[in-house]
């Protein structure tokens, strides 16, 4: 296993959940991190915490190319180069197809998809004329099935495992890239959920009960990052051991 000492992580999503976490981890095995999120304020407080010589950020919003572009600059900018990239940001307001909450799906197909799309565009060539690099990219284990009111988070997450495995076919022998698929786990996912017929049904399943800290899939982040250069884990799915599907 590779050490992360001076490692340079870009993070998306960093100002909670799986993206802050792993921030912490990364920074206390020694790598850099450069995170954005659109609450600056998350921001500012994360990286205080983490030391500026280790945390840089810059309020990002994903949807945005230019914002991706700007952040993955800052990092070069201060740091010198981007070794790796954690595609964490996403949103899953769940409801059924029948309710027509188009403004929705439109918002988790911005950031789910193309906020995954930009943050490969915003590194892929740096990392291509490096010949070296690293892309995480967090999809949901809604990517692998789906249930009555996913259709469309579902439908952004197979997207991003088949952005994934096109990703992992054409940078073969330059870029590692893993795909990693969590369950039910503590963050501020279910918060995008604004149908509340939807969270009831989803509390009623007992999925609040089961879900693990957000930890547990920042340590897989970990595992991912610290893999030798000539092998990667294309796919990680992590639920809680009492997580049925």
């Amino acid at each position: 296993m590779n050490e992360l000492k001076d490692r340079i992580v870009m993070i998306t999503g960093a100002s909670s959940g799986f993206g802050k976490e792993a921030a912490k981890m990364c920074v206390g095995l020694g790598a850099k991190v450069v995170l954005g999120a659109r609450r600056e304020d998350k921001l500012k407080e994360l990286c205080d915490e983490l030391g500026s010589d280790s945390a840089i950020y810059k309020a990002t919003d994903v949807t945005s190319k230019e914002q991706m572009h700007a952040l993955a600059q800052h990092g070069i900018d201060t740091f010198g180069r981007i070794d790796s990239l954690v595609n964490n940001a996403g949103v899953m307001p769940l409801s059924l197809l029948e309710k027509g909450r188009t403004d929705e799906w439109d918002h988790m197909i911005d950031v789910n998809i193309k906020g995954v799309l930009y943050g490969i565009d915003s590194v892929y060539s740096h990392m291509l004329e490096r010949e070296s690099g690293q892309i995480i990219n967090i999809s949901s284990v809604a990517g692998k099935r789906v249930m009555p009111g996913s259709a469309v988070y579902s439908g952004t997450k197979y997207a991003v495992r088949a952005i994934s495995e096109g990703l992992r076919l054409e940078s073969s022998g330059k870029i590692q890239v893993t795909c990693i698929y969590p369950g039910a786990f503590k963050t501020e996912l279910a918060f995008s959920i604004k149908d509340e017929s939807m969270l009831e049904a989803l509390m009623s399943r007992g999925i609040g009960d089961i879900a693990q800290p957000a930890e547990r899939v920042a340590e897989s982040i970990i595992y991912a990052l610290q893999l030798d250069p000539g092998v990667s884990v294309n796919e990680i799915v992590i639920r809680p051991t009492a997580q049925e599907a």
